[in-house]
């Protein structure tokens, strides 16, 4: 039965970014958010201890692979055709650190994504339905920005239905940041929202 008691790892977390995103992020300083990210990343290895599941499974790796590659060049051609009918593709140089760091905080949130909101929910529900309930939940987590709220929720399903089959987070993390930087490049701030959330949304 979906509810607190059924999914405490996700509330837990949920609280704490939404807390984060809403008050503290702009009555902090920026490197207040090591705190918050910290403690997600300590609840998420605390449920792995108790589940046993690490989300890097090493036989789902080459499948999923090339199931998370064809869904990323699916969502990239998408995007980069939406963006060249609004006139907003533009070149933006990126630097290697840069993309490591996309595909390290792509990856972190992935993890978080799969073992704790999908897993949770699947079991409070069912196989299919708990793939839904964890895209609202992480698309809600990109509100007020509507229109991030609705490409994470796009992209959370899909990244979720992958993970159900081949569970390792290695290839969810690499489209994460690829689909992160394909929309820095096909979009303009004004459409992007420049990605805020949350109270910097305004």
């Amino acid at each position: 039965m979906l509810g607190p008691s059924s999914m405490p790892f996700t509330i837990a977390i949920l609280t704490i970014v939404l807390s984060c995103t809403w008050f503290f992020q702009t009555r902090w300083p920026s490197s207040f958010v090591a705190v918050p990210v910290a403690a997600v990343l300590v609840l998420g290895a605390w449920k792995a201890a108790l589940t046993g599941e690490t989300g890097v499974k090493p036989g789902a790796l080459m499948r999923g692979l090339a199931t998370a590659s064809i869904f990323t060049i699916v969502v990239a051609l998408l995007l980069l055709a939406a963006g060249a009918a609004r006139g907003t593709l533009h070149n933006r140089p990126n630097s290697l650190a840069n993309v490591v760091a996309l595909i390290a905080w792509g990856g972190g949130q992935q993890w978080i994504l799969q073992t704790v909101f999908l897993r949770e929910a699947q079991r409070a529900t069912s196989r299919r339905a708990g793939i839904v309930i964890a895209a609202v939940l992480f698309a809600s987590l990109h509100l007020p920005n509507s229109w991030l709220t609705m490409l994470t929720f796009v992209g959370a399903i899909g990244w979720c239905a992958i993970y159900d089959r081949y569970p390792n987070v290695i290839p969810l993390a690499l489209s994460h940041a690829a689909a992160t930087l394909i929309i820095l490049q096909a979009f303009d701030n004004a459409t992007s929202g420049g990605l805020r959330v949350g109270a910097k949304f305004f």
